[in-house]
């Protein structure tokens, strides 16, 4: 009995920090609809490294189930689609009205279309899918659309044509796209080469935070830009060429 309880504790910890994502964006929606916006975008980071904490800690602890993985995505429905979705209509993207409600829409139906497609593909492993995600990660989409929000404060103010509004409205659309598509994108869920080698994943990590810390909404911003154009560079480029030397390899003439 004794060995039981603390097994049955350290189940419940990865859907405390899901359900703590959930409660932070359930606040960012008010504050979308209350039009403090930063706070809004703030809050959809926040649930970002929430939803990060709870794999890690479900993985770490062996304590990940199908039930987890089904609060895990309803969570991430409210969090990093309704809440984007919204914030970013309401920010910028209501000015071309039906359609601006449209590619929110869009941006919705896409990552839950996203979510269920993940929660099918761990029930049936692919060999690839320990080290990438198929399509874009929803909250990665939401994270970017946030820091957009975030970002814009660097941005010149005051200019005859605004190219915010369509910026945004384009970028839902491309997010919405590569949420359902078969870009390869880093999951950074190896464990083993964290093991292999926790000294200098440790230093990486802390000098990462510590450089993100200094200028996070600049800094915010291009990392998760990068990782967008990441996935598209892998899947585009390198894993063709890597395909194309091992089928084919240098061809060899007998002298």
């Amino acid at each position: 009995m004794k060995h039981e309880s603390p097994h049955k504790s350290i189940y419940i910890l990865p859907n405390l920090f899901t359900t703590a994502s959930l409660f932070t964006g359930f606040l960012s929606l008010l504050w979308a609809i209350d039009g403090k916006f930063h706070w809004s975008a703030t809050g959809i980071v926040v649930s970002c490294i929430l939803d990060g904490l709870d794999g890690k800690v479900a993985r770490l602890t062996g304590s990940s189930s199908k039930f987890g993985v089904q609060l895990d995505s309803l969570a991430d429905l409210v969090s990093f689609g309704v809440l984007p979705a919204l914030l970013i209509y309401l920010w910028q993207t209501s000015i071309f009205g039906r359609l601006g409600m449209a590619c929110s829409f869009l941006f919705l139906a896409c990552g839950a279309l996203r979510l269920a497609r993940f929660n099918i593909q761990t029930e049936s492993p692919i060999q690839e899918s320990k080290k990438f995600f198929v399509g874009l990660p929803i909250p990665a989409a939401a994270c970017f659309l946030g820091l957009l929000v975030l970002f814009s404060s660097y941005l010149p103010t005051g200019s005859d044509t605004p190219i915010l509004p369509f910026f945004a409205l384009s970028m839902l659309i491309a997010l919405a796209l590569l949420m359902v598509s078969k870009v390869a994108y880093a999951s950074f869920k190896e464990v083993e080469a964290i093991r292999a080698h926790p000294f200098t994943t440790t230093l990486s990590i802390v000098l990462l935070f510590v450089l993100v810390a200094s200028e996070p909404r600049l800094l915010g911003f291009l990392f998760i830009s990068a990782y967008l154009i990441s996935g598209l560079i892998y899947t585009y480029l390198v894993r063709p060429l890597r395909n194309k030397t091992f089928l084919g390899g240098p061809i060899r003439r007998k002298s």
